[in-house]
């Protein structure tokens, strides 16, 4: 059954579905989502990627550490003020099989929905300078942290969770997702530090 907040471009569950609309044809690239929200859509891209690290595709070798890439460098540039995102092209080019992106897609649409619904406007602090800067970077670190830990089971996942929620507190002004976020990147930065020391 539709969900009323697919139909919503500021939703979680609408910006998937928005995906969703476009994996029409065989293929689906990152130039495509590009095209679908606009290169000043700073949040839908960087939620797309990091819901695709949630899904099955997230463990495809070498997937999880590409969709990294894709959220340090959309988060960065949010957190040094540009205006439009700019990625390279070996990033735009990549594609997959439009068929394995909507079952992915569908996959967290019903997570997507259940964020929207217990979703409010909470600790507006959060989103004032220079406390706003705090959520892009924590994405940054995040996004820098998913080729490290690919091999660890469900690290990616749970990175690719936090990433979506603070980016969705962003869209929403919700706080306390923003906050609930950043534990599981505070726990991957001190996992991935065991690691490579």
């Amino acid at each position: 059954m539709s969900d009323s907040t697919e139909q919503d471009p500021q939703s979680l569950s609408g910006i998937t579905q928005a995906a969703l609309d476009h994996t029409d044809g065989e293929q689906v690239s990152v130039d495509d989502m590009l095209s679908t929200f606009g290169s000043a859509s700073f949040v839908p891209l960087l939620i797309l990627p990091s819901l695709l690290v949630m899904s099955p595709l997230g463990g495809v070798p070498g997937l999880s550490s590409l969709f990294g890439i894709m959220i340090v460098l959309i988060a960065g540039q949010r957190l040094i003020g540009q205006k439009s995102i700019w990625l390279p092209g070996f990033i735009r080019h990549r594609s997959v099989e439009s068929g394995k992106a909507e079952k992915a897609m569908n996959k967290i649409l019903p997570l997507a929905r259940f964020i929207d619904r217990h979703s409010h406007k909470r600790l507006p602090f959060l989103f004032r300078d220079p406390l706003s800067l705090v959520l892009p970077l924590a994405c940054v670190l995040a996004g820098a942290m998913m080729p490290v830990l690919e091999l660890v089971p469900f690290a990616s996942a749970f990175l690719g969770l936090a990433v979506t929620l603070i980016a969705y507190s962003i869209l929403s002004h919700d706080g306390l997702f923003a906050i609930l976020a950043i534990i599981p990147v505070a726990g991957a930065m001190w996992v991935g530090k065991s690691l490579l020391l």
